[in-house]
């Protein structure tokens, strides 16, 4: 029942500002500023468009103009060489404009950052040329006056008003359903962390190629309908730097990444840059390119993040939800205690939450020591000869050792020892030169780490990789994307995994405000929201006090309670001692030794390797 209200909101905002836009447009009657109304909402389109893809994603786009002109340019010469109307031209335009993202998408996002934006400038550019040398310098479209309005030619121009805002508020129910969808979760996500949405299960290429492809549809939808209006296309103006850089400018100076951004761009940035035309396009040529630069430049020194988010960001500072009291610092999470409710079914809690079977004085009960020899149980991962170099260093080599389903397997050795390559070739963040890893049963090898995710390998990284500009739960829910069908149950899954790590008090806030402690928990919590069988976690105690150990061991062994096997890497010997059943040592790579703690602390290639004799003194003593 609540997200009914958070989407009829944003529906109503849109229905406001059409109406409002098409009663100016029939009050209006000055030409000139009835073009003005109508280009408004063609760039806030554009601009939607272009945040599609890179507002979301954070892949900068220069380039998005190929998709404009294409539009166009299908409308044109469908009309003037097939007599077909721009009705049906648009959608055909719509339709090149999705083929078109699928032929610049698929190849272009194998490349990253500037490599990317430059590579999208190139598109362009190419197909200016192309239209040029094909003879369409300048293409008139042709006067219907026997059927005007079957083809879209209308004396009234107010009708072109129409159109524009009605384009425009299909856009943003558009943008406004995939901002609120799976969709529009997972392209935050790749923006925010692309390793981190592949780890969580994201297929990132599938995600990034469905937004270029339906952004390239909306552009093109823009540029056939500019055409219909302007009645004239030059390769230039469709295919220009300056169509590119317009839709880029009104969503970065509205706002990249939110459904509002393009349109404040646009109805800010369009009049003014055409009114200085105008008035001052003869005195100074290119006076619209001055205007576009001087908006980047106040952006970037004022609101980097566009106006959108600089007043967003100042009304919720100044209204700030009050903090929920977070749970205590190294509360143990013992049969029948409140924290043991909040993060496991028990049959020792009451209806409301509340333990009922444990007396507190179990928290302080010292730990059960590990047994000496663990029972038997299958292996859940083999790990075979596994290799990997980078140049002339070899960082592991023909490494393997078997996981048992259930086990917490602990990984340990030197800086450098290959620790966390190692857990990279595990879920395919790295491809091993050599060797074999299978996951019961079934070959990990060659498998993308979204694939490995979904089979149910869960990851925690050793620098934590939040999406910082998201909610808690929002984190959470990316996570269990991989193992749910619908959005309800995502939402169920993921408040199921706050609770288990006791984090459900700080589900609302942003994770950029999280503290280091609550930060791995967070991530924890994304990696359980996938329902994995097997969960690595890489040194997740790294930075955590005395009492926050205590917190995510008790955290880590009620997960091993439930069955879930765990392999972590972890330098805090002491922690892993209590901890781990089993150690695997690496040390320059290679598997130096493998066994059960109390053995492992004596071996004597492992005190030479890693563990030192003067730790090994204080251990013979204490």
């Amino acid at each position: 029942m609540g997200a009914r209200p958070k989407l009829i909101a944003p529906l109503a905002v849109i229905a406001i500002i059409a109406i409002a836009w098409i009663a100016v447009g029939m009050i209006v009657t000055n030409s000139y500023y009835q073009l003005m109304l109508t280009l408004v909402p063609i760039w806030a389109v554009m601009g939607l468009s272009w945040n599609l893809l890179s507002g979301y994603t954070g892949l900068i786009s220069f380039g998005h103009a190929a998709f404009f002109g294409l539009g166009a340019y299908t409308v044109t010469i469908a009309l003037v060489n097939y007599d077909l109307t721009p009705w049906l031209g648009i959608p055909l335009g719509t339709l090149v404009g999705a083929v078109a993202g699928i032929i610049i998408g698929y190849p272009t996002f194998r490349l990253r950052g500037h490599y990317f934006a430059l590579s999208m400038l190139a598109y362009p550019m190419a197909l200016l040329y192309v239209f040029e040398w094909l003879g369409y310098q300048e293409v008139p479209l042709p006067m219907k006056r026997e059927a005007p309005a079957f083809y879209m030619q209308f004396s009234d121009y107010r009708v072109y008003i129409a159109l524009a805002v009605a384009l425009m508020v299909v856009s943003l129910i558009i943008s406004l359903a995939i901002e609120r969808s799976r969709f529009g979760m997972s392209l935050l996500a790749i923006k925010q962390n692309e390793p981190a949405a592949e780890a969580a299960g994201i297929d990132t290429l599938v995600w990034k190629m469905r937004a270029i492809m339906l952004s390239g549809a909306i552009a093109a939808a823009a540029g056939g309908l500019y055409a219909v209006v302007l009645l004239v296309v030059t390769p230039g103006s469709v295919f220009g730097m300056l169509t590119s850089a317009q839709a880029l400018i009104v969503a970065l100076f509205g706002g990249a990444g939110t459904l509002w951004g393009a349109p404040i761009g646009a109805v800010i940035l369009i009049p003014l840059s055409e009114m200085l035309q105008a008035e001052l396009g003869d005195v100074i040529p290119g006076i619209q390119g001055v205007v576009f630069g001087i908006a980047i430049i106040l952006v970037v020194l004022l609101a980097p993040e566009g106006i959108f988010w600089r007043v967003h960001d100042h009304f919720r500072q100044a209204h700030p939800k009050p903090p929920p009291l977070p749970s205590p610092a190294g509360t143990r999470a013992c049969p029948g205690s409140a924290l043991y409710c909040a993060s496991r079914a028990s049959p020792t809690c009451d209806g409301e939450g509340k333990g009922g079977g444990t007396p507190a004085t179990a928290c302080n009960a010292p730990e059960k020591p590990q047994p000496a020899t663990p029972p038997k149980r299958a292996p859940i991962l083999t790990v075979s000869n596994l290799s990997k170099s980078f140049g002339g260093l070899r960082a592991v080599s023909e490494a393997s050792f078997e996981v048992a389903g259930g086990e917490i397997l602990g990984i340990i050795g030197p800086n450098g020892a290959g620790k966390t390559t190692l857990f990279n070739m595990l879920n395919g963040f790295v491809q091993p030169d050599a060797g074999e890893v299978a996951f019961a049963g079934q070959s990990l090898t060659g498998l993308k780490p979204n694939r490995i995710c979904r089979l149910g390998i869960g990851r925690t990284f050793q620098v934590v990789r939040a999406f910082p500009r998201l909610s808690v739960l929002n984190n959470v829910i990316i996570g269990a994307y991989a193992s749910t069908a619908t959005d309800a149950d995502a939402f169920a899954a993921a408040h199921k995994a706050l609770a288990q790590v006791a984090l459900s008090e700080r589900a609302d806030i942003l994770a950029a405000s999280l503290t280091n402690r609550e930060l791995r928990l967070m991530e924890l919590a994304r990696a359980l929201a996938g329902r994995p069988r097997l969960l690595l976690m890489d040194e997740p105690l790294a930075g955590l006090a005395g009492p926050e150990v205590e917190n995510l061991l008790s955290v880590i062994r009620s997960l091993a309670a439930q069955g879930i096997t765990i392999v972590i890497i972890e330098h805090t010997m002491r922690a892993m001692m209590r901890l781990a059943e089993r150690f695997v040592v690496l040390d320059h790579g290679r598997i130096l030794t493998t066994g059960h703690p109390s053995e492992i602390i004596k071996d004597a290639s492992v005190i030479e390797a890693y563990l030192g004799h003067k730790w090994a003194a204080i251990r013979a003593h204490g």
